[in-house]
């Protein structure tokens, strides 16, 4: 390649930015975090003629202010003298919200490309956009497009390419009226003697010296003449007060939106009256004060459903497969200790969890349909009444409960836009009581042994109970650990659009291909550590009471006896299952083997369970300890072993408890 362009992707949330990342770079792409931060950075790249281009797809954000770890990475990114051009992805249909960020990319000088999505949707309200006249007022290109499939991205490749040749100062088009840009000739002046602050345009660091940006001004603080800087600044300050009667953050806020009213105006047409869209019409239903929670479970109810109707005869075939495997390795090896680690060990630990693949790909497939049609926003805001009544923190925090049902970890991350340090900590505390896809191993395992003509809904009451848990603890911990006030709700409902097959297919071929990648190593070598401790001290019958993991679990079963599970083979597998939540299965798959006569692992199961023993020990799975990565990742957001150590005791008791009441309780009612 000749040449290669750095090309960062900003936008509002829900604008279709990552539908357009996926559709520009569909499989060459990688996630990652930022160097010294949590905040995730996707990165891809597409070859187009001789240039390639790599892209990044910057955090979503509404502004570029210090208020979220978010904002800083995306302004650092377009500060940074690497990143060539900023690709501003625009939604058509909200364009006064989406050009507030446009406006403070404007500020900073950015080499930017408008890419303006959704033009279909706004047509169809009857908005008429004069693109031509958008990015004259502008000053910069302007290029429709549609993130979800290939229109305009020809046009939109050449755009970028022209842009990295001929750069261009996007701060030059921007007015913001002769009161503003006269009183900030000083402050610039003052800034511009500086050379040390004029890596970004001084009408930039001016503004957000108004706006009260710590970051900025810890930077003044090192120029010779801060003091002379503040000094105006303070001076600044009163005046727009004594004039306007408001703050500086509030007059600069009103001169930016009367620029955009300015550029609406001259390049937008709308009806006189707007017609009701079919967001609209949905949103009656599903956001109902009545309707929206029946709506949301029936959408959960009918996910499992589906999950398990068309991932079971799948899930039977991956079974039947490793079972011939085993054979075949016995076979051809004999019985020996070899083949034991290949039968017993590997093929039972790691084969016996990716059997489940099917369910885990459905599952995926559904999260990912919900989460791009813009329905998981929804049912955020759905929950955010019965969140703040009973628990006192706000919808927001259930958006990483969301994200729980897929992972832990992005769902812990996910609670650094959360604004108050208490509610973020709690919110944290609760995550882990999501079912995410490393327990359904677990759960289909035992539906399927125990549950089968039942087995959607017995994981549904799994997904609703943990949700019920999270909130009473929540309500507890709030009480208690956690007091003080909530802020307000505040959350914007994207418009509903057909998910991209290709963004769905990404997103979920990555999710799946962690869980593969997890298979073949973390879960690999718990199958073999299991497999040693089963087969040592040497003379022992392989995963007998006799051995050293059939003498650890004996030691600790009397404690699960309360439960029900005093046996010390579910011991055992709780035990590894702390490293990750499949391994639960890997564990019994290594010590009951996949090639044995007489059912395997069921066979064994129904030994060792009852229909209500099975449930309680998947509800103590599903409560219990995280896994080890989600530990890590609390103790990395708080920076401390506090926080980590108290998601330990309150998931332990917290599972202990439920878990004991499920059992004594269904004993009592004769269901023992």
């Amino acid at each position: 390649m000749a040449e290669n362009i750095n090309i960062g992707l900003a936008g509002n949330p829900n604008v279709g930015k990552t539908t357009l990342f996926n559709q520009l770079t569909g499989l060459r792409q990688h996630v990652g975090n930022w160097p010294g931060k949590t905040v995730e950075k996707a990165e891809g790249h597409l070859n187009f003629k001789d240039v390639r281009m790599d892209i990044i797809d910057l955090p979503g954000n509404y502004a570029l202010s210090a208020h979220s770890i978010e904002e800083i990475v995306s302004r650092d990114f377009i500060v940074d003298e690497n990143s060539d051009v900023i690709v501003n992805v625009v939604d058509a249909t909200n364009l006064e919200r989406n050009l507030y960020l446009t406006t403070q990319m404007m500020e900073l000088g950015a080499n930017l490309v408008i890419a303006l999505n959704m033009n279909k949707f706004a047509k169809r309200n009857e908005h008429i956009i004069n693109v031509k006249e958008l990015s004259e007022l502008l000053g910069v290109p302007v290029v429709e497009i549609e993130a979800r499939d290939d229109t305009g991205k020809e046009e939109l490749l050449n755009t970028i390419k022209n842009a990295a040749k001929n750069p261009i100062d996007s701060s030059k088009k921007l007015v913001y009226g002769t009161e503003l840009s006269e009183h900030l000739e000083e402050l610039q002046h003052l800034i511009e003697k500086n050379k040390e602050l004029l890596d970004v345009p001084s009408v930039w660091t001016a503004i957000k010296l108004l706006e009260n940006d710590d970051i900025i001004i810890e930077k003044v603080k090192s120029a010779k003449n801060f003091i002379e800087i503040f000094n105006e600044v303070e001076k600044l300050k009163k005046h727009f007060q004594d004039v306007f009667g408001e703050s500086t953050e509030e007059v600069i806020a009103n001169y930016r939106y009367s620029f955009i009213d300015g550029l609406i105006k001259e390049s937008v047409t709308k009806p006189e009256i707007e017609k009701t869209t079919i967001t609209e019409k949905i949103d009656k239903f599903v956001t109902n004060r009545f309707l929206g929670l029946p709506v949301f479970l029936a959408i959960m109810w009918l996910i499992f459903q589906i999950t398990f109707t068309i991932g079971a005869p799948f899930q039977d075939l991956i079974d039947q497969g490793f079972g011939l495997l085993g054979n075949g390795v016995l076979t051809v090896f004999g019985e020996n200790w070899f083949s034991s680690l290949l039968v017993d060990g590997i093929i039972g630990g790691v084969g016996g969890v990716l059997t489940f693949l099917p369910i885990i790909f459905l599952m995926f497939l559904m999260i990912s349909i919900l989460e791009d049609s813009g329905y998981l926003a929804r049912a955020a805001f759905v929950m955010d009444k019965i969140m703040h009544k009973l628990v006192g923190l706000h919808g927001k925090s259930f958006i990483p409960m969301i994200l729980g049902f897929g992972c832990g970890v992005p769902g812990i991350m996910a609670t650094r836009t959360m604004e108050h340090e208490r509610d973020r900590l709690l919110t944290m505390m609760i995550v882990p009581f999501m079912s995410c896809t490393a327990r359904l191993p677990v759960y289909a395992l035992f539906v399927a042994a125990f549950f089968t003509a039942y087995q959607g809904e017995v994981i549904f009451s799994l997904y609703l109970l943990g949700i019920a848990v999270a909130i009473l603890v929540a309500a507890i911990l709030k009480r208690t650990t956690f007091k003080g006030m909530t802020s307000p709700f505040v959350m914007e409902l994207p418009s509903y659009k057909l998910p991209s097959v290709k963004g769905v297919l990404i997103h979920t071929w990555e999710r799946c291909y962690g869980f593969i990648r997890k298979a073949g190593t973390i879960i690999l070598l718990a199958s073999v550590v299991v497999w040693i401790l089963s087969s040592v001290p040497i003379g022992v019958d392989y995963g007998t009471q006799e051995s050293v993991i059939g003498q650890v679990g004996t030691a600790i079963s009397p404690i699960f006896a309360p439960l029900g599970f005093g046996e010390w083979q579910p011991a055992v597998a709780l035990i590894f299952g702390v490293v990750a939540k499949e391994v639960v299965v890997g564990t019994f798959g290594s010590l009951f083997g996949v090639a044995e006569e007489g059912g395997g692992i069921t066979a064994a199961l129904h030994g060792l369970f009852t229909p209500l023993t099975a449930y309680t020990f998947m509800v103590f799975v599903l409560l219990y300890v995280p896994c080890f990565a989600a530990i890590g990742t609390v103790k990395q957001e708080t920076n401390s072993w506090r926080w980590p150590l108290f998601m330990v005791a309150v998931t332990t008791v917290t599972a202990y408890t439920v878990s004991f009441i499920i059992y004594q309780g269904g004993t009592l009612l004769g269901f023992g």
